[in-house]
């Protein structure tokens, strides 16, 4: 059965380089890939920027149905939900893509990506397009460079998730603004 793909899209462009203040507080991500034939989504919690510019990666293996098509197809989306879609993504999370189309199972909402195959989830506050630039495979890291950042910012709820890793979750709080403070360790434009 041929997948749909919305052609609106509910985000505004995100500046580049702003896209690690996406992924630096270690939020739970979703990642989109698509294998030539279909879609898959998968929960990861071990993410790392890597520095300033969109450089990121990931830790993830084989035993996910979603490594193939990081490996072969060399794109993905990382997409960022907030604190309400806790159960969808424990759901995502606690199923393969080898056995159930997640995107159907879940509900979950697509908009077509501007540089990469898999498409953005327009129910994530955020998606940053990434190209796979390497792949560490005894450990499992998949080193991704940002194509382009997406940002909804009509999206009321933006607290992000963050795995504990013994079942249990934390929820942003309140933010704490001191970049006066640390301008001279800023990057120019933040």
């Amino acid at each position: 059965m041929p997948q749909t793909r919305p052609e609106r899209s509910p985000f505004v462009a995100l500046p580049l380089p702003r896209a690690f203040t996406l992924i630096e507080p270690g939020p739970v991500t979703l990642v989109v890939t698509h294998d030539g034939r279909r879609d898959n989504v998968m929960v990861i919690t071990w993410t790392m920027v890597m520095d300033f510019a969109p450089t990121f990666a990931i830790t993830t293996g084989p035993w996910n149905h979603s490594w193939a098509a990081l490996c072969d197809r060399r794109d993905c989306v990382i997409a960022l939900p907030t604190v309400e879609m806790i159960d969808t993504v424990i759901g995502i999370g606690t199923c393969s893509g080898a056995r159930t189309d997640k995107f159907q199972r879940f509900g979950l909402g697509r908009a077509r990506a501007s540089q990469v195959a898999p498409p953005l989830l327009t129910d994530c506050l955020a998606n940053v397009e990434c190209r796979v630039v390497e792949v560490i495979e005894r450990h499992g890291i998949v080193v991704l460079e940002g194509l382009a950042a997406w940002i909804d910012p009509d999206r009321a709820e933006r607290r992000m998730l963050h795995a504990v890793g013994d079942g249990s979750f934390i929820a942003d709080g309140d933010r704490i603004d001191r970049a006066q403070a640390m301008r001279s360790k800023l990057p120019p434009g933040l």
